[in-house]
Protein backbone atom coordinates (compact mmCIF):
# COMPACT_ATOMS: atom_id res chain seq x y z
CA UNK A 1 0.00 0.00 0.00
CA UNK A 2 0.90 3.58 -0.71
CA UNK A 3 -0.03 6.96 -0.52
CA UNK A 4 1.06 9.98 -2.01
CA UNK A 5 0.58 13.45 -0.04
CA UNK A 6 0.32 17.10 -2.07
CA UNK A 7 1.08 19.13 0.43
CA UNK A 8 0.01 22.84 -1.35
CA UNK A 9 1.70 25.23 1.74
CA UNK A 10 4.11 27.46 0.63
CA UNK A 11 5.96 27.53 4.03
CA UNK A 12 8.53 25.16 5.07
CA UNK A 13 8.10 22.95 9.02
CA UNK A 14 5.11 25.17 8.80
CA UNK A 15 1.67 24.44 10.05
CA UNK A 16 0.22 22.41 7.49
CA UNK A 17 3.31 20.59 7.07
CA UNK A 18 3.33 19.27 10.79
CA UNK A 19 -0.92 17.97 10.46
CA UNK A 20 0.24 15.92 7.80
CA UNK A 21 3.74 14.95 9.26
CA UNK A 22 1.39 13.55 12.13
CA UNK A 23 -0.89 11.23 9.13
CA UNK A 24 2.65 10.25 7.60
CA UNK A 25 3.88 8.56 11.45
CA UNK A 26 0.86 6.79 11.86
CA UNK A 27 0.71 5.84 7.83
CA UNK A 28 4.35 4.46 8.63
CA UNK A 29 3.56 2.21 11.62
CA UNK A 30 0.75 0.67 9.73
CA UNK A 31 3.05 -0.02 7.21
CA UNK A 32 1.88 1.97 4.30
CA UNK A 33 4.43 3.68 2.24
CA UNK A 34 4.49 7.55 1.97
CA UNK A 35 6.20 9.77 -0.20
CA UNK A 36 5.11 13.32 0.27
CA UNK A 37 5.60 16.01 -2.47
CA UNK A 38 5.32 19.91 -1.33
CA UNK A 39 5.08 22.19 -3.98
CA UNK A 40 3.74 25.51 -2.60
CA UNK A 41 6.57 27.28 -3.61
CA UNK A 42 6.65 25.70 -7.19
CA UNK A 43 5.60 27.90 -10.20
CA UNK A 44 2.64 25.74 -11.61
CA UNK A 45 0.20 27.90 -14.25
CA UNK A 46 -3.30 26.90 -14.32
CA UNK A 47 -5.39 24.55 -17.19
CA UNK A 48 -5.43 26.51 -20.27
CA UNK A 49 -7.73 23.88 -21.62
CA UNK A 50 -5.72 23.20 -25.25
CA UNK A 51 -7.01 19.41 -24.92
CA UNK A 52 -2.87 18.55 -25.44
CA UNK A 53 -3.21 16.01 -23.02
CA UNK A 54 -6.17 14.27 -24.94
CA UNK A 55 -3.78 13.28 -27.62
CA UNK A 56 -0.44 13.16 -25.99
CA UNK A 57 -1.60 11.82 -22.84
CA UNK A 58 0.46 14.30 -20.43
CA UNK A 59 0.34 18.09 -19.76
CA UNK A 60 1.52 20.52 -22.26
CA UNK A 61 3.10 22.41 -19.60
CA UNK A 62 6.48 19.97 -18.55
CA UNK A 63 6.67 20.71 -14.77
CA UNK A 64 5.82 19.14 -11.57
CA UNK A 65 2.26 17.71 -12.64
CA UNK A 66 3.68 15.44 -15.23
CA UNK A 67 6.74 14.19 -12.40
CA UNK A 68 3.10 13.80 -10.04
CA UNK A 69 1.39 11.32 -12.48
CA UNK A 70 2.78 8.24 -12.88
CA UNK A 71 2.94 8.95 -8.67
CA UNK A 72 -0.68 9.34 -8.37
CA UNK A 73 -0.96 6.10 -10.83
CA UNK A 74 1.29 4.21 -8.86
CA UNK A 75 -0.51 5.17 -5.41
CA UNK A 76 -3.40 2.93 -3.54
CA UNK A 77 -4.19 6.83 -2.03
CA UNK A 78 -4.05 10.14 -1.89
CA UNK A 79 -3.83 12.77 0.52
CA UNK A 80 -3.85 17.18 -0.99
CA UNK A 81 -3.38 19.10 1.92
CA UNK A 82 -3.65 23.00 2.05
CA UNK A 83 -3.40 26.09 4.42
CA UNK A 84 -6.58 28.37 3.83
CA UNK A 85 -6.27 31.47 1.93
CA UNK A 86 -9.16 33.72 1.85
CA UNK A 87 -12.05 29.95 2.51
CA UNK A 88 -10.14 28.11 0.10
CA UNK A 89 -6.98 25.94 -1.03
CA UNK A 90 -4.03 27.63 -1.86
CA UNK A 91 -3.90 28.60 -5.59
CA UNK A 92 -0.69 27.19 -6.58
CA UNK A 93 -2.55 23.59 -4.90
CA UNK A 94 -5.75 24.27 -7.11
CA UNK A 95 -3.44 24.93 -10.40
CA UNK A 96 -1.92 21.40 -9.99
CA UNK A 97 -4.98 19.62 -9.41
CA UNK A 98 -7.02 21.19 -12.11
CA UNK A 99 -4.11 20.14 -14.20
CA UNK A 100 -3.16 16.10 -12.75
CA UNK A 101 -7.21 15.23 -12.58
CA UNK A 102 -7.97 16.68 -16.48
CA UNK A 103 -4.19 15.66 -17.97
CA UNK A 104 -3.98 11.98 -16.61
CA UNK A 105 -6.25 9.33 -18.39
CA UNK A 106 -5.49 6.79 -16.09
CA UNK A 107 -8.57 5.19 -14.45
CA UNK A 108 -8.84 6.60 -10.62
CA UNK A 109 -11.71 4.26 -9.97
CA UNK A 110 -11.49 3.30 -6.48
CA UNK A 111 -8.00 4.97 -5.03
CA UNK A 112 -8.76 6.54 -1.89
CA UNK A 113 -8.66 10.16 -1.48
CA UNK A 114 -8.28 12.48 1.56
CA UNK A 115 -8.06 16.31 2.25
CA UNK A 116 -6.67 18.19 4.77
CA UNK A 117 -6.48 21.52 5.81
CA UNK A 118 -5.49 24.17 8.02
CA UNK A 119 -6.47 27.69 9.11
CA UNK A 120 -5.95 30.62 11.82
CA UNK A 121 -9.29 30.26 12.20
CA UNK A 122 -12.12 30.06 9.54
CA UNK A 123 -12.93 28.90 6.03
CA UNK A 124 -11.98 24.75 6.86
CA UNK A 125 -15.25 23.22 5.87
CA UNK A 126 -15.54 25.43 2.41
CA UNK A 127 -11.79 24.73 1.63
CA UNK A 128 -12.58 20.92 2.61
CA UNK A 129 -15.13 20.93 0.75
CA UNK A 130 -13.62 22.36 -2.18
CA UNK A 131 -10.56 19.84 -2.67
CA UNK A 132 -13.10 16.92 -1.82
CA UNK A 133 -14.84 18.13 -5.15
CA UNK A 134 -11.61 16.27 -7.23
CA UNK A 135 -12.34 12.89 -5.53
CA UNK A 136 -15.81 12.99 -6.09
CA UNK A 137 -15.64 13.70 -9.93
CA UNK A 138 -13.24 10.43 -10.36
CA UNK A 139 -14.63 7.57 -8.49
CA UNK A 140 -12.44 7.61 -6.07
CA UNK A 141 -14.09 6.99 -2.54
CA UNK A 142 -13.13 9.39 0.41
CA UNK A 143 -11.50 8.63 3.99
CA UNK A 144 -13.26 10.38 6.99
CA UNK A 145 -11.86 10.95 10.73
CA UNK A 146 -13.36 12.03 13.80
CA UNK A 147 -14.20 15.53 12.70
CA UNK A 148 -13.37 17.49 9.45
CA UNK A 149 -10.09 16.71 8.79
CA UNK A 150 -8.75 19.79 9.99
CA UNK A 151 -5.96 21.28 12.29
CA UNK A 152 -6.04 25.26 13.56
CA UNK A 153 -2.59 27.24 13.84
CA UNK A 154 -1.32 30.49 12.38
CA UNK A 155 2.68 31.16 13.45
CA UNK A 156 4.79 28.09 13.12
CA UNK A 157 4.18 25.58 15.23
CA UNK A 158 0.90 26.51 16.80
CA UNK A 159 -1.05 23.63 15.47
CA UNK A 160 0.83 21.49 18.06
CA UNK A 161 -1.51 23.24 20.29
CA UNK A 162 -4.25 21.89 18.83
CA UNK A 163 -4.33 18.38 19.96
CA UNK A 164 -7.94 17.33 18.58
CA UNK A 165 -6.36 18.48 15.41
CA UNK A 166 -3.56 15.97 15.62
CA UNK A 167 -6.04 13.48 16.83
CA UNK A 168 -7.84 13.77 13.69
CA UNK A 169 -5.16 13.66 11.52
CA UNK A 170 -3.76 10.09 12.85
CA UNK A 171 -7.68 8.43 12.76
CA UNK A 172 -7.53 9.71 9.23
CA UNK A 173 -4.97 8.11 8.68
CA UNK A 174 -6.12 4.61 10.09
CA UNK A 175 -9.25 5.33 8.98
CA UNK A 176 -7.73 5.87 5.35
CA UNK A 177 -5.50 2.38 5.53
CA UNK A 178 -8.50 0.60 6.52
CA UNK A 179 -10.14 1.28 3.50
CA UNK A 180 -7.33 1.02 1.07
CA UNK A 181 -7.00 -2.28 2.43
CA UNK A 182 -10.61 -3.08 2.16
CA UNK A 183 -10.40 -1.78 -1.28
CA UNK A 184 -7.58 -4.12 -2.69
CA UNK A 185 -9.44 -7.45 -0.63
CA UNK A 186 -12.65 -6.38 -2.58
CA UNK A 187 -10.93 -6.10 -6.10
CA UNK A 188 -8.98 -9.20 -5.60
CA UNK A 189 -12.43 -10.89 -5.00
CA UNK A 190 -15.17 -8.94 -6.67
CA UNK A 191 -13.04 -6.75 -9.44
CA UNK A 192 -13.90 -3.00 -9.95
CA UNK A 193 -17.33 -2.15 -10.10
CA UNK A 194 -19.17 -1.87 -13.76
CA UNK A 195 -18.69 0.97 -15.58
CA UNK A 196 -21.09 2.00 -18.08
CA UNK A 197 -20.21 3.33 -21.64
CA UNK A 198 -20.46 7.54 -20.64
CA UNK A 199 -22.50 9.53 -21.59
CA UNK A 200 -22.24 13.15 -21.99
CA UNK A 201 -25.11 15.18 -22.05
CA UNK A 202 -24.39 19.49 -22.51
CA UNK A 203 -27.49 21.32 -21.34
CA UNK A 204 -27.76 23.21 -24.82
CA UNK A 205 -28.13 20.60 -26.89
Amino acid sequence: MKVLIINGSPRQAGNTTRAVSEMIQTFEADGIETEAVQIGMKDIRGCIACGTCFSKGTCVFDDIVNELAPKFEAADGLVVASPVYYASANATLIACLDRLFFSTRFDKTMKVGASVVVARRGGCSATFDELNKYFTISNMPIASSQYWNCAHGREKGEVEQDREGLQTMRTLARNMAFLMRGIALAREKYGLPHKEEWQPTHFIR
